[in-house]
This record gives C-alpha cells, structure tokens and sequence, in this order.
C-alpha cells in the first residue's frame, strides 16, 4: 500500500443522463431516462431526478415507466458519448500517463507516476482542478476518490457523488471501511452478500473479524483470502494503462421477433456497416467477422468466419457476414442480431478490398436465375425519440415523440434556452436526421 492517496478515481455523473440534459436545454432539472424504448428494453442510466422515483440502471424499461411515468425517456447516442469521453479521457491523460479506462465514464489515474502529486494536500488540488477542467470542456460534473489504492479511490468516489471529491487519508482506511455493508466491496455480488448474511456476515468489520480461515471455509481459497485481505484495506493491483481493444461490435434487440427472413439479411447489413464505421472511427481493422443470433426461445448461436488477413472494406464484412447467416436457422424467430470484428490491427490488407466483388460475380459457367421483382410497402422513416434532427426551416432538434404518422420535434440546440415544439408527417421531406452538436462551444483562437 502506498503512503500517500495518489490513485484517483474518475466516476461521471449519470453519465449519458446528464450527456442528454446538456444537450437539451428543455429536460435540464428534470427526470431523464436513458435506454431501449421497446418492451423487452432496460435503463442504461437514469438522471438523479429519475432516481429519486427509484429508476436505475439494468432495470426494465417497463418497469421504469411505471415507477416515473412523466419522465423523458430517450435512446442512447453512442457517438455523442464516446466523444464527450474522448474529451475526458484527454484530460485524465495530460495528468498521468497511467490511465486505467473502465467504461466510457470511469477510469483510474495514478497521480505518482507523472509526479502529478506526492501527498494528501497535492491530489486533492489535482482532483480539484480535473472536476473544474471538466466542466470546462464538456459542461458535465464528475466525481472524483483518491487513495492509496484502486479499491480504496473507487469507494471514494462513489461516496463523492454526486459532483463532489472524497479523498481517504492513509492509515484511516480500516476506520472507514468497517462499518460499510460487505457489498461495498468489489466481488461480493448478490449471491456471495446472501451467504455472508446467511453466516451473520453484514459488514466490512465483521468479514475482518471472522477471520482468513473461515472465510476460506465459505467462499473457497481464492475468493476467501481475496476478501479478508480486501476487508483489512489491502490492495496492491496497480494502475494499468489502457488496454488495447480486442473486437468492435453492434447488437440491436428487437421489440418483436422478426420472422421474415429478407428482413433478418437486411438487419444483418446494417449492423455490418455500423460496425465497420466503429472500426474506422477507431483507425482499425479486423480479421474475425463474428454473427450473434439470440433466437425467439432465448438461445443464442454465434458464427464466425476468419479472412486472409484485416479488413475495414464494409462489402467485405457485409458478405462475410451474411455467409455466416445462410448457417443459422431462424425459423422460429429473432429477437437480438449483432456483428463484430475481432482479430484487430491498425491497417488493412489491400488485396482484400477485391474479395467481396470477386465473389459476387458469378463463374461463367453458373446459371444465375433472373432476379423477380417483388411489389413492396414504402418503407416509412422511424424516428426515436431523442434522436437528432434538422429541419430546412426551424434548424436542429431532436425528436421528442412518434407515431400515427407524426413525429413530434423540440427545436434547441445546447446553447439555446428551451425551445419550440413542432409536429410534421413522419415523411415531411424538410426533415432529417442529423449529427449530435457539441456541448461546449469552443471560441477560436485570436
């Protein structure tokens, strides 16, 4: 254990909640809910005001509905979040080179390793001055733990929340930590809390005091000795600078299972081509094309196809793909579809770039079937509420409702007060969909 409190602990605030607040100025203050609007969705994160009705995360959407019915309820922008978290993660990198990344909006810093403090008084200015650079850059709050170690800083934090810093000082731990409930600690899930409760095991003194031994005795070796030396504040795992990714993938679930097979090929397509633009977001490619198939009964199949070497060419993952698809039966219908690419490099191999038009032409001595037109329905547009939007005249909003042919728009942007609410036809040819716009205005430099 270090002598001084120079791990830092970064947990934001109800992340995308808050991401969504700032975005609209008309849900500030109030009850948002981010997640899967569908039947079968569940809560990603709700906004402390959600919270207050008993909302939180994991928890299904109907349920959350019930518990807060007149709170926004909106899907995830993935692209929004990730680049609020790039502009984070920046900050936390100018301050250490050991940055320890554990979602979007969690990470952990080692503040000794760049010299960024030594002691108490030098980490809490340094947390100080990161939740005020923060908010600077992105307009969000954070909450920052500092101590002597991970498990230590992570409890920190959590107690900070929400917009607030804990810093633990070395030698109080054991004074801290006892009276904490044994959830508290990282591994002790609802299973192992039960059969501590069961063996009259509620608290983080009561773990110490039950000793080594007879922790053993329940948990079994690794896991016992883990948590005594846990409850006696011992933790030695260092900060360990982030780890390279090892696949991009995009899964939707759907609020019906679809039986129409044409519809599962076309969702597969779709799902490759957003992984493909995660995979050149990220300047990489892949040679592992990976199909996830969860069929009505809940059973899930995965498929997966190696190539010759890493692709990011999206005709290439597309086919790849949809190959693995022609092996899956669907009969009985599909509620999840997902693509991924595994096998990451930070180049691509050009010759590869030829295979998906190689293999679409047939050989000569092939007999290709004319292709049967097949009368369909137009497709309408479906717009989600919480997606962005712009419209020709009235400039960018984002979609508060649907349906019945209309789509419902609140005109504002992040920087605007609350805005106009507007209804269209759902198929209104001045709307579209657009990019998410930043939340901070950056002015130019002189």
């Amino acid at each position: 254990m270090r002598n001084a409190p120079t791990i830092l602990h970064l947990d934001m605030d109800a992340f995308y909640a808050s991401v969504e607040q700032a975005s609209k100025p008309s849900l500030r203050g109030k009850a948002v809910v981010v997640g899967g609007l569908g039947p079968r969705g569940v809560v990603a994160t709700a906004s402390y005001e959600a919270r207050a009705f008993g909302v939180h995360s994991a928890m299904p959407m109907a349920q959350a509905r019930r518990l807060a019915p007149n709170a926004a309820y909106l899907v995830p922008r993935f692209s929004l979040y990730r680049a609020v978290s790039e502009q984070v993660m920046t900050l936390l990198r100018e301050l250490s080179p050991l940055v320890e990344p554990l979602s979007l909006d969690e990470a952990f810093v080692d503040l000794a390793a760049s010299g960024a403090a030594e002691d108490a008084e030098s980490a809490r200015r340094t947390g100080l001055r990161l939740r005020a650079d923060i908010r600077t850059v992105t307009g969000l709050t954070g909450s920052v733990g500092l101590a002597a170690s991970k498990m230590l800083a992570k409890i920190a934090s959590e107690q900070a929340k929400p917009d607030g810093l804990v810093l633990i000082e070395p030698g109080t731990e054991r004074a801290l930590l006892g009276p904490l409930p044994v959830r508290t600690l990282p591994g002790v899930g609802p299973a192992t809390g039960d059969h501590l409760r069961r063996a009259g095991i509620t608290t983080v003194e009561e773990l110490a005091e039950a000793g080594e031994d007879e922790l053993v005795r329940l948990l079994g070796k690794a896991h016992g000795q883990a948590l005594y030396a846990m409850a006696l504040a011992r933790d030695e795992r260092p900060v360990v600078a982030e780890r390279e990714a090892k696949s991009v993938s995009v899964e939707d679930t759907y609020d019906v299972d679809i039986h129409d097979r044409l519809r599962i090929g076309l969702e597969v397509r779709r799902l490759a081509d957003r992984c493909v633009r995660r995979l050149r977001e990220a300047g990489l490619s892949g040679r592992t094309i990976v199909l996830k198939v969860r069929r009505y009964d809940f059973s899930t199949l995965t498929r997966s196809e190696t190539l010759r070497g890493p692709t990011d060419d999206p005709a290439v993952v597309r086919e790849a793909a949809e190959r693995l698809l022609e092996s899956v039966d669907t009969m009985g219908g599909v509620r999840l579809l997902g693509v991924g690419v595994s096998g990451l490099a930070d180049y691509t191999q050009e010759d590869l770039f030829a295979q998906a038009s190689s293999r679409a032409e047939p050989a000569p001595e092939e007999a290709v079937a004319e292709p049967v037109a097949v009368p369909r329905e137009p497709v309408l547009p479906h717009w989600r509420a919480g997606q962005d939007v712009r419209h020709a005249e009235h400039g960018h909003g984002w979609v508060q409702g649907s349906g019945v042919g209309r789509v419902t728009v609140r005109f504002e942007t992040p920087q605007s007060p609350p805005g106009r609410i507007r209804t269209f036809l759902v198929t209104d040819p001045a709307l579209e969909p657009a990019d998410p716009l930043p939340l901070v205005v950056t002015a130019p430099a002189p």
